[in-house]
């Protein structure tokens, strides 16, 4: 039993390693691409203490060449989804009442792991599945992965230390409880970190869950089942299933034991979960947590004192790091008229700079994006800019699939700013711009705050410090994390807590203390030391 109150070890940021030719982490992560590259995996479903493999399998490729097989994955039936939450319950007896310090423990080893001895398998398995540039990989699956874990173990400590006052005679207490049921945690295939921390940060607080990987980021996956594995995570505390979306979220749906849901992915599908929850709610033993991360249409603002470079620089790696697939890339672009010469001069410069191809070859800057549906709506609306007598594209346009994914990284140019692409997600390579006449610039603001459903996150420019109060003010709603003159992408743990509001989600801010308070139940605890023991007050005289 716990005889101390224990602190953990302080978290600080993981550094970010540089992979410049000659390091030792550029060789360690170029052999593990190579040996995991010319191998093949066969991923089973882990329930309970069961590798389930059903013979019903899909096949595992690199967006960048869907040729290339890199192995099968196994589907899920019904009854093993009920399997998955049957293990799930079983484990929660044991798990539940396990003392914190004990999770704690498995958590920080998960780090060191992904920190040590599977940083290049974890990085390489993210290149190579999700088509991601080594510093992308290193930014993502290796330290914000690792951050997630040092910082949720931290803000755990701190949750459970927030204890009510006690006044004479009495001592009150309160308790963070696991939820009462499971938690179905479903992840996206952009980051690897968040794939991690959406089921472990649950289970830390002592949950347990059935988690749901997207299809195209399975490989990687399979390579954290391992590390949780490896550090001691008990059988059934994370179940990993892969199949049919809607048999899988209707069947853990309809279980009365549902307590939760942590989901980064589209709105749509966000917004049906909680349709489907509402309908269910009379079947739950309790009311489910619903917390969830969604879509984004993010901008960067630039006001006329703006300098050029910086806001070009902001546009070329906020638009199209990582092909434009993060939930935060700059995707619309409000740029006064003075500037727009300059800065569209320097994006076109950078953008024909970039190599496209194979995470690798570590020169390229970019690589394709994720799959064939992503590849042919970015298609179509880029075809459909060329057709319009509203926009023009400055840069970029063109697409090949032969290969692999690829798309060209484009900047469009519209006369409307309620264009399209100025509007809806399309999650690529695809930046629109409106430019605004520079006496407007008040105005261009409401255009910002109005024209989108999202609100995730979005980047101001200004050399002026009241054109600077007057945007944050004006933009208050319009984004969960907003930046100033900086690009709108790559928060960091500790640093940028993160999530939106609005179409883009609950705002519960993943890598905070504000998200872990949503997978406890607190129960306040009053103890009294002499009771009395007459019903009188004084006031009756």
């Amino acid at each position: 039993m716990s005889t101390g109150f224990f602190n953990v070890p302080v978290a600080v940021n993981e550094p970010v390693k540089t992979y410049a030719p000659g390091t030792p982490e550029r060789e360690q992560v170029q052999q593990a691409f190579k040996e995991m590259y010319q191998s093949t995996v066969d991923v089973p479903l882990y329930i309970g203490g069961k590798e389930v493999r059903t013979g019903s399998t899909k096949n595992l490729f690199p967006p960048f060449d869907h040729q290339h097989h890199l192995g099968t994955y196994h589907t899920a039936t019904k009854d093993l989804i009920q399997d998955a939450i049957d293990a799930a319950l079983e484990a929660r007896i044991k798990w539940s009442q396990m003392a914190w310090e004990h999770r704690a423990a498995i958590f920080l080893k998960a780090a060191e792991l992904v920190a040590g001895p599977y940083r290049a398998k974890l990085n390489a398995a993210t290149m190579i599945a999700q088509g991601k540039t080594v510093h992308q990989a290193e930014i993502d699956a290796a330290c914000e992965f690792i951050d997630f874990l040092r910082f949720n173990v931290q803000y755990m400590t701190e949750i459970y230390k927030q204890q009510p006052i006690s006044s004479k005679g009495i001592w009150n207490r309160v308790e963070q409880r696991p939820l009462e049921g499971f938690v179905y945690a479903i992840t996206p295939f952009n980051f690897t970190a968040i794939a991690g921390n959406l089921p472990s940060c649950v289970a830390m607080m002592g949950n347990v869950v059935v988690w749901k990987p997207a299809a195209t980021q399975i490989y990687s996956a399979n390579v954290i089942v391992e590390i949780f594995k490896k550090a001691g995570l008990p059988d059934g505390v994370i179940n990993v299933i892969y199949g049919d979306s809607s048999m899988i979220t209707n069947t853990i749906l309809e279980s009365a034991d549902f307590a939760g849901i942590h989901f980064t992915g589209s709105t749509g599908v966000f917004n049906d979960f909680w349709k489907t929850i509402g309908n269910n709610i009379s079947k739950y033993k309790t009311y489910p947590r619903i917390v969830g991360e969604t879509g984004g249409k993010d901008f960067v603002w630039a006001h006329p004192t703006s300098n050029a470079k910086e806001v070009a620089t902001a546009l070329s790696r906020g638009a199209f790091e990582y092909q434009g697939q993060k939930c935060s890339a700059a995707s619309r672009a409000y740029i006064p008229a003075s500037l727009w010469n300059d800065v569209k001069n320097f994006v076109i410069e950078d953008v024909k700079s970039f190599k496209m191809g194979s995470t690798e070859d570590m020169s390229n800057f970019m690589s394709a994006v994720i799959s064939e549906s992503s590849f042919d709506k970015l298609a179509k609306a880029i075809d459909d800019a060329k057709a319009s007598s509203e926009a023009e594209i400055v840069v970029g346009g063109g697409y090949d699939k032969s290969k692999g994914w690829f798309i060209e990284p484009t900047v469009i140019v519209t006369t409307n700013p309620m264009y399209d692409t100025m509007e809806r997600e399309l999650f690529g390579p695809v930046l629109t711009v409106y430019v605004y006449e520079d006496d407007k610039w008040e105005d261009s603001l409401k255009l910002v705050d109005s024209t989108s459903e999202y609100a995730l996150t979005g980047a101001i420019f200004s050399g002026c410090r009241y054109a600077i109060e007057t945007a944050t003010k004006a933009l208050e709603n319009a984004a969960g994390n907003f930046y100033i003159n900086d690009k709108p992408t790559g928060a960091v743990v500790g640093q940028q807590p993160f999530g939106g509001a609005r179409g883009s989600g609950t705002n519960d801010k993943a890598g905070s203390m504000i998200n872990l308070l949503r997978w406890v139940s607190p129960r306040t605890i009053k103890e009294t030391f002499v009771p009395d023991t007459d019903y009188r007050y004084p006031f009756l005289g």
